[in-house]
């Protein structure tokens, strides 16, 4: 039997913010990896640069980001041990959370034009 889509039942907004944070954590220049633990500390959540928001290389719509930003999506990915939220700012990918599979692969990301 294939393995369930999306398991732990995150809605829309939970795993487009887990997908845009996976990619932040592939990112040396924005995330810290901890390869003992298999973690990953987000050094900086990105903010809204008119209607999109840069992750690293990639543009990503401010709306499709905007739970970068909402401590509700950051505290449901922590009850569900994917994230641990450490402040307004300091978020830890978990290793659970960097393995989930959102489905959405690259689907936000596009490469910048600026």
């Amino acid at each position: 039997m294939p393995p369930k889509t999306n398991p732990l039942k995150l809605n829309k907004l939970q795993l487009r913010t887990l997908a845009l944070a996976q990619a932040m954590a592939a990112d040396s220049g924005l995330a810290l990896r901890n390869e003992e633990s298999g973690e990953a500390v987000l050094l900086q959540l990105p903010h809204a640069h008119g209607n999109h928001v840069h992750i690293g290389q990639f543009v990503v719509s401010s709306r499709e980001a905007s739970g970068l930003t909402n401590t509700a999506v950051w505290t449901a990915l922590s009850r569900k041990r994917l994230a641990r939220s450490e402040g307004p700012v300091a978020v830890t990918l978990t290793a659970a959370g960097l393995a989930y599979d959102t489905g959405l692969g690259d689907r936000f990301l596009a490469p910048s034009d600026h």
